[in-house]
Order: C-alpha cells, then sequence, then structure tokens
C-alpha cells in the first residue's frame, strides 16, 4: 500500500519530510511520480489536476491537506465510494480565531480610520465601539466557527451563530437553515463567513442577503472567495448601506492586479493566510488515517459527500 501526495504546489519538501518522521518506512511517492498506479491506496491532495484520482483502481481514501474539501468535490471525475477525509487540527483551528479576531478589534478600535488619518498627517481622537455594544455573527458553526465564537464571547462581543442544520453551542444564540437567515443578519453588526463552500453557500453573500444587514454593518471572509459576489460588496461599500470589508479569500486567486478591491479604501486583504496548515502539525493525523486505511479501518474526519462537509 502505497501514499500518494498529489498538489498543484511546487514546495513539497517540507510535507515529504515531517510525514516520513511519523514513519520512515512510509511508502510515500510525489505526484506525477506515482510509479504504478494500481499500487496506490491512499492519495493526500490540495488543488489537484480534476480528472486525475480516477487513474487509481485501488483508492481507499482521499484525504484533504485543509478544512475545506471544495477543492477535491469540484471533480466532476471522483471515484465513487471512496471516502474522503478533511483535517481537524487545533492550530488551525486557534489560527483562525486569532485572525478573525483581528479583523474583528481592527473594525471596533477604528484602525482603518486611524491609518487614513495619519496619511493626512491628521491628529484625531475617535472612540472605539465597545465591544458589548457590538452584534457579531458567525455564519458557519463547525470547528472553527464555534472556537471564533466562544474566543469573541470572552472578549465581551454579543456573539450568535447561523448554520445550514440545527446546532446547539453553549452560551450561543443559534439560527438554522435558510428561513432563519435573514432574522440572523438582521442582528449582526459584524458577519463573519466560516462557511463551507457547497452548492447551498455558494453566492450566499450577495445583493439581497447584505441588504438584510444593518446599515453600517462589517463584512469578514475567511472562508472562500466563491460565498461572496464580489460586485454586490462592491455596490454595498459605495453606497454607504457597509462600512467597510476584511477579505482573506476570493474567487481569482491571486487577485489579478486590475481588479478594484485593491485600491478600495474600505476593504482590507490579506491573501489567503488566515489558517494555513502547518505540515508538521498534522502529520500524525494524515498518517494515522493512513495507517487505518491500511488496517481496514473508517479514516478519521470523513465528510459527508450530499452535503459538501
Amino acid at each position: 500500500m502505497a501514499m500518494l501526495w498529489m498538489t498543484s504546489k511546487s514546495k513539497n519538501e517540507s510535507w515529504v519530510k515531517h510525514l516520513r518522521a511519523q514513519d520512515p518506512g512510509l511508502d510515500l511517492r510525489v505526484w506525477p511520480e506515482t510509479g504504478p498506479t494500481d499500487e496506490i491506496e491512499f492519495i493526500l491532495c490540495w488543488k489537484h489536476p480534476l480528472g486525475e484520482l480516477k487513474k487509481y483502481q485501488n483508492l481507499k481514501c482521499i484525504a484533504s491537506l485543509g478544512f475545506g474539501v471544495d477543492h477535491i468535490l469540484r471533480d466532476p471525475d471522483l471515484p465513487p465510494g471512496v471516502p474522503i477525509a478533511r483535517l481537524v487540527d487545533a492550530s488551525m483551528i486557534h489560527a483562525m480565531s486569532e485572525y478573525i479576531l483581528t479583523a474583528v478589534l481592527h473594525h471596533t478600535r477604528q484602525f482603518d480610520l486611524f491609518q487614513q488619518d495619519k496619511s493626512l498627517k491628521k491628529w484625531q481622537a475617535r472612540r472605539p465601539l465597545r465591544a458589548q455594544n457590538v452584534r457579531v455573527g458567525i455564519m458557519g458553526l463547525g470547528h472553527l466557527g464555534v472556537d471564533a465564537a466562544q474566543k469573541l464571547r470572552l472578549l465581551g462581543f454579543q456573539v450568535s451563530g447561523w448554520s445550514l442544520t440545527a446546532k446547539h453551542v453553549e452560551g450561543l444564540t443559534t439560527w438554522a437553515g435558510p428561513e432563519a437567515l435573514e432574522e440572523f443578519l438582521a442582528q449582526a453588526d459584524v458577519l463573519v463567513c466560516l462557511l463551507p463552500l457547497t452548492r447551498e453557500t455558494q453566492g450566499i453573500l450577495n445583493s439581497r442577503t447584505l441588504a438584510r444587514l444593518p446599515a453600517g454593518a462589517y463584512i469578514v471572509n475567511a472562508a472562500r472567495g466563491e460565498h461572496l459576489v464580489e460586485e454586490d460588496l462592491l455596490t454595498a461599500l459605495d453606497s454607504g448601506h457597509l462600512s467597510g470589508a476584511c477579505l482573506d479569500v476570493f474567487r481569482e486567486e491571486p487577485l489579478p492586479e486590475s481588479h478594484p478591491f485593491w485600491n478600495h479604501p474600505r476593504i482590507t486583504m490579506t491573501p489567503h493566510i488566515a489558517s494555513l496548515t502547518d505540515p508538521k502539525a498534522v502529520a500524525p493525523q494524515l498518517v494515522e488515517n493512513y495507517r487505518r486505511v491500511h488496517s481496514g479501518l473508517a479514516p478519521l474526519h470523513v465528510i459527508d459527500i450530499e452535503k459538501g462537509y
């Protein structure tokens, strides 16, 4: 049984090093140097070439190298019946919460405005928004959303959550399903998107949903660029309905130089770095799943392919 590393990334030395450190005898191959395809039973992938997975007739598990699995599910030729496992890593969860807290505090402490004042050499004291008066709505109540919500509550923010299916989170007011979305949005001064990307959530941040937010609301998107209709965000910002946005993900990455987001004064951007995968931290989990599959056990963190998460 062999493990195959398959990704469009050119830098794989660190991954190979840490995976082999977990098991020096590991038969690890790096795509496209696969050897006989019938020996490959476990594939680690991130944004793999579409159509490539169907070549491996004895494949027993596909493992994502990140929290998301949309990059795998968009392959129209997925091998039927093969389980797909995602990463669930404490360090990645913590990193995402750090990012969300930073983005929210950057807004409530008005750092964007202070930076503009600095460029004008303008000394102007501004009163920050107090956490206890700010309502933060978290879209997506998986591992990432729940952890971010709990940390925001510790800082005193009023936090609520919305998810596709009903979930109970201690200390949190929650909504679920399309029928509850508008009510949830109406009480979110800051809206944070941490949803999985599925057919139901693609384009969910659009003119209709953005209009349901209170005037002056702020958007943080650290999930997927496809959640956001970019033109609708620009319209909401330019009309004054939204006060700003912090974006870590985009429909096209890297973002083209001609994109209007670059020069928009109310948009803060980062290049998809909110929660990067640490090879050393996640290698034990990946090798454990490999061993489980080799022993005939079900892998950990298998997703529901129909739901998309």
